[in-house]
């Protein structure tokens, strides 16, 4: 991240680098829209909820299969009910906005770069570290996989990459203003001037709307993180002063006119209402208290209700956050360390982090590296050490990653550079980088490479073909203590299911050679450039086929063949019933669209909702279950356990196999 010159360049996004991104989002994200179904549990639920806010035209009170849900702010939800009211309702049409979604923070990750990056080798690429940002945010492990389905974390990644962006603006503006002069954002060629004194308006503004996205997508965290990266850092700075020339007053409250209005809505539409006794709820509640204090402080606490969550201890946590950005991690120690040296250094000499920013000469490339070096330590660290201290999934630190990306693309832009200079520190700063980019692709790269070039090249040879007939399901273990992890199922798999991935295996095995030893060997020979775009190209193809394996390990985590299966048989007045909890066939919602009752099934997403006096009724236990099974109603029962429910049913009718799949069967009493 060190800067070698400060010679007169362009900060324009290149089209070269554009169009990269671009391609490298295209192949990624496109593709993976139509392909698998909708998931079981979340990623149906939060589509089915905007689906239902379609049909109600209610868009303040979320509803899934009727019932109230508080879960989560409404902005996801909204997103993909424009979308499918734009395009219809089928499940790519509800996942465009979260790719697009991906192609923003791209760009938003490649425009941070630039201002911070620009003068790292500004002679011949000077968009360079830039790019390798972006690469590294499309094709990095952790980012890719909580794509495949419709969470929010990735949007808050892109939100606070925007609100440090827009902020590190408006406090450059704010530091001119101390001068006393005019500042002229646009263009001397334009004539136009804006007066120190609002200079930084527009970009607070901008901070502003971006911090009522980020709490309308995820809740008070939104506004936790950014506001919480402002003071450290204008604290670290000793800038705390320049808060007054922020427009505090008008960039809050251009905030509460975009997130208050639904807040005060939902409280007003859905007021406290008497919760029964003995369940742990306040013996008056509502929206208020659920989504305000149980979805925040309580779940901060570890005290939430209903506790329908997993938490991952803390060492896998922080493990996890090298193993998200992988294969990029390889880079990152060395970026992390070169970040560090950069504030001791300006420490030691004493430098305010404002004085490096000069733009007497126009077009100049302004050497940001101490406001880079803090920015991206900080951002970081505030994720980490909030979770730590919290409750954490395994996907919590997805913000933290394009700070990571931006250190690590800095080293890799300084290894490219070529540079020719007065300056006699230059070409010794830019072997540095060379080095750190070689040890970092040999110890890390090669040996993860190989290796998996070897095991998934073994597995692929000797894995057995399936036997006729057999199903991914009859081979895999189950491990029901791990699916709270959103990753939990990973660990059912089997030597013996492997042959189900043969192809996938290949792949993996072919693309990790060349991401790991031939990536090297061109790296050696000083072709950087062409040695990271291999490493992307590769890991694309890496990603390319974990996609494939997630289509083809889908029946096990959604049920929309069994939906489909329903569907080809169902009349009108005919019920469908889910053996268990929503989450265990919620997909059965959104392909069907009819409502869904569960047996023995009281609990965690609707379970709150289910106290309102106009909830629907869609519990039910087992004596309801015998009732309908014997009663005038054809019957489309899902369950995990075939076996007990037919010997359960059968004294009350005759039990049909309709359909199944996953490990899981539609039983009916109908032929």
């Amino acid at each position: 991240m060190t800067n070698f010159s400060s010679s007169p360049t362009p900060r324009r996004w290149q089209p070269r680098s554009l169009a990269l991104i671009v391609l490298a989002w295209a192949v990624l994200q496109i593709g993976g829209l139509f392909t698998p179904g909708l998931l079981d549990d979340v990623d149906s639920v939060y589509i089915q909820i905007a689906r239902e806010m379609l049909q109600r035209h209610d868009f303040v009170t979320p509803t899934i299969d009727g019932i109230r849900f508080f879960d989560k702010p409404p902005l996801m939800y909204w997103m993909a009910a424009g979308s499918m009211h734009l395009f219809g309702v089928h499940d790519w049409a509800a996942r465009i906005p979260l790719a697009l979604g991906v192609l923003v923070l791209l760009f938003a990750v490649y425009a941070l770069g630039i201002r911070l990056f620009a003068a790292v080798c500004p002679t011949n690429a000077p968009d360079r570290a830039a790019l390798y940002a972006a690469l590294a945010m499309a094709t990095a492990i952790g980012p890719y996989l909580y794509t495949r389905f419709y969470i929010p974390d990735i949007l808050i990644a892109l939100w606070m990459t925007l609100s440090v962006h827009l902020f590190l603006i408006a406090l450059e503006r704010a530091q001119f203003s101390k001068e006393g002069v005019f500042f002229q954002p646009i263009s001397s060629t334009r004539g136009i001037t804006i007066s120190t004194r609002y200079a930084s308006l527009l970009p607070m503004l901008g901070f502003a709307a971006v911090l009522a996205l980020s709490v309308l997508t995820k809740g008070l965290i939104g506004l936790v993180f950014p506001i919480l990266f402002v003071l450290l850092y204008l604290a670290i700075t000793k800038q705390l002063k320049l808060l007054l020339k922020l427009h505090l007053l008008a960039s809050t409250t251009f905030f509460l006119l975009l997130a208050a209005p639904w807040h005060i809505l939902a409280a007003i539409r859905n007021p406290p209402i008497a919760m029964p006794s003995g369940v742990g709820l306040p013996v008056k509640a509502g929206w208020a208290w659920f989504y305000l204090y149980n979805e925040h402080i309580a779940r901060f606490l570890g005290k939430r209700i209903p506790h329908d969550y997993g938490q991952v201890p803390i060492p896998l946590f922080w493990l996890l956050l090298v193993i998200w950005l992988i294969p990029w991690a390889a880079f990152l120690p060395a970026a992390v360390l070169d970040a560090i040296r950069d504030l001791r250094g300006a420490k030691a000499a004493n430098r305010r982090f404002d004085s490096d920013v000069d733009f007497s000469h126009e077009g100049t490339a302004p050497d940001r590296t101490r406001e880079a070096a803090l920015s991206l330590l900080l951002w970081p660290g505030i994720i980490l050490g909030f979770f730590t201290l919290s409750s954490r999934q395994e996907y919590y630190h997805l913000p933290a990653l394009p700070a990571l990306a931006l250190l690590v693309g800095a080293l890799l832009a300084a290894a490219d550079c070529r540079f020719t200079s007065s300056d006699p520190t230059a070409p010794n700063l830019a072997d540095r980088a060379r080095r750190q980019a070689l040890r970092g692709s040999l110890y890390f790269l090669v040996p993860l490479g190989t290796l998996l070039f070897v095991l998934c090249g073994y597995l692929c040879l000797t894995a057995h073909t399936p036997p006729h007939g057999a199903e991914l399901n009859d081979l895999l273990s189950s491990n029901p203590a791990l699916y709270n992890l959103s990753l939990g199922h990973v660990f059912d798999l089997t030597g013996s299911a492997m042959g189900f991935f043969r192809g996938p295996l290949l792949a993996v095995s072919l693309c990790m050679l060349f991401l790991g030893p031939v990536s090297h060997l061109i790296r050696r020979r000083g072709r950087t450039f062409v040695a990271n775009l291999l490493v992307a190209a590769s890991m694309t193809g890496v990603l390319l086929a974990a996609h494939e394996g997630l289509v083809r390990f889908y029946p096990i985590l959604g049920s929309k063949q069994l939906a489909l299966d329903i569907d080809t048989v169902r009349k009108p007045g005919d019920l469908i019933l889910i053996d268990g909890e929503l989450t265990s066939g919620s997909t059965l919602l959104f392909y069907t669209g009819q409502q869904v009752l569960l047996v023995n099934g009281h609990v965690n997403g609707p379970w709150f909702g289910s106290f309102w006096p106009d909830a629907p009724h869609i519990f039910a236990n087992d004596a309801d279950l015998h009732a309908l099974w014997y009663g005038p109603h054809r019957v489309f029962l899902l369950t995990y356990h075939p076996e007990a429910r037919t010997s359960d049913l059968e004294p009350f009718g005759p039990v049909n196999d309709v359909a199944h799949s996953g490990g899981k069967t539609v039983l009916s009493n109908r032929p």
